[in-house]
């Protein structure tokens, strides 16, 4: 039996087995939406995601993938509720529409390929353009942001199955923190985030990114895109994210920890203060 508390949880009733004696307990686990992000009519690709932060998921992810180049270009979100999932219908500039529907041509006529229709690695892959930052950033801001991160994830204390992104100011301060259950999710609600609320002022002042999950090329790419510098993951990066953050100038740090990290990329810009 299971009961839904609110669009991003629900409860349900479950046998727990502890140290060798079986009891009924009540669990709160996270929920999966299918998100449809619809641009001026037309779907574009549907998402498994939490379903709150929504219009900064739309923001977030129409910048991430490059559908628009700045937020201006997002005219209106209207979020549209469904038996099956929740639609996001994106008005966006008539010129960004256009290079999305040749976009979607192009990939329509391809078959049998991995990467989303593309024809070479750096389609794939879209290399950001390369951070023109002279932020450095200190060890004690990281270790101060990381020892205030968990606190800050209300979805993931409840479930215990979600990532989070944060915004971390130059002094260690967690200004902006999004959840999902997919960390590519909340990245990009982060990123809406920073955007609706106006806060590039702070991206341009030195702030870095935090995410509870591996760093992935995606994590890179979209971190970039968004102007930050600095990309701290908690678990390990790939091969592809490290040659993305060397060649686009972003400082990528894994295993990152209160009393440890790794620098793969650009870790002078690291102070160890």
């Amino acid at each position: 039996m299971s009961l839904i508390l609110d669009a991003s949880t629900s409860q349900f009733e479950v046998a727990q087995w502890q140290d060798g004696e079986l009891q009924l307990a009540s669990d709160c686990l996270a929920e999966e939406t299918p998100v449809a992000l619809v641009y001026n009519g037309v779907s574009h690709a549907v998402m498994l995601a939490t379903a709150q932060d929504l219009e900064d998921f739309a923001l977030g992810f129409s910048l991430s993938e490059g559908i628009i180049e700045q937020a201006s270009e997002l005219y209106d979100v209207d979020i549209q509720v469904r038996d099956n999932g929740i639609e996001l219908h994106c008005e966006i500039a008539s010129e960004r529409f256009v290079q999305l529907k040749e976009r979607r041509r192009t990939l329509a006529g391809k078959t049998g390929c991995g990467l989303c229709g593309a024809e070479s690695l750096g389609q794939a892959v879209r290399y950001p353009e390369p951070l023109q930052s002279q932020s450095v950033f200190t060890a004690s801001s990281i270790r101060r942001a990381l020892h205030a991160m968990q606190a800050m994830q209300v979805l993931q204390q409840q479930t215990g199955a979600t990532h989070a992104s944060a915004y971390v100011l130059s002094d260690g301060t967690i200004s902006l923190v999004r959840e999902d259950v997919g960390r590519h999710n909340a990245l990009d609600k982060l990123v809406g985030a920073l955007e609706r609320g106006q806060l590039k002022s702070g991206v341009a002042n030195g702030g870095f990114i935090i995410t509870t999950s591996r760093a992935s090329f995606e994590m890179v790419q979209k971190t970039a895109r968004a102007g930050v510098s600095l990309l701290v993951a908690v678990s390990a990066p790939t091969g592809l994210a490290v040659r993305v953050a060397q060649a686009c100038g972003l400082t990528l740090l894994g295993f990152a920890r209160e009393n440890r990290y790794v620098a793969y990329s650009h870790g002078e810009r690291i102070l160890n203060q």
